[in-house]
């Protein structure tokens, strides 16, 4: 009996078997959660304030410590809700951080790559420097005057963690890599009695 040639390639038991293996297993639980999403109009703009916890899941401290940064992105998006049609998005933000541990001073950084123009945060705390790292205050969205004032608002917020910025599949499996997303309430720009 002849053999078809596609089946007698080498590698079809290994990817059969590399195929099963990520098929049957669990992703990784994700400890990235959104805690805070807060949003205001101050001085006439849409200002969102958004905190992240465990920014720096026990999975990444032993890379973090050993040199290899961790990078946290936002993305946050101010959307238009539509009853009849799909929501349609007003402004997308968004803001890039990276968190680098110096061995030989014993510092954390904590630098803006995207979106921001703050200074380079450094600090020898922990705790100090995941704060920076994961909390985002006063972002301005954008005047409220450019919104229709009897429409319906929302913000979106997807913010995703991984060592050395790499957040794949595969990362997220091994992980070294986490993301979450969060939506707010309904807002309307009037005050409503």
């Amino acid at each position: 009996m002849k053999v078809p040639n596609a089946l007698r390639w080498p590698g079809l038991p290994a990817a059969a078997l590399a195929l099963l293996l990520l098929a049957g297993a669990a992703p990784a639980r994700a400890d990235l959660r959104i805690s805070d999403l807060d949003i205001y109009l101050n001085d006439h703009e849409v200002t969102v304030r958004v905190v992240l916890l465990d920014a720096i899941p026990p999975t990444f401290h032993e890379g973090l410590q050993s040199g290899i940064p961790t990078h946290v992105r936002f993305t946050i998006e101010l959307w238009q809700y539509n009853r009849l049609w799909r929501d349609s998005l007003v402004r997308s933000v968004t803001i890039e951080r990276q968190l680098a541990y110096n061995a030989v001073t014993k510092e954390y950084k904590v630098i803006a790559l995207k979106g921001e123009t703050h200074p380079a945060y450094g600090t020898r705390d922990l705790r100090d420097a995941q704060r920076v790292f994961s909390e985002v205050r006063a972002l301005k969205l954008g005047p409220a005057t450019t919104l229709n004032p009897t429409e319906i608002f929302y913000v979106r917020v997807q913010a995703e963690a991984a060592l050395n910025g790499e957040n794949t599949f595969v990362t997220r499996m091994a992980g070294t890599a986490e993301q979450t997303e969060r939506q707010s309430e309904y807002r309307t720009i009037q005050r409503m009695q």
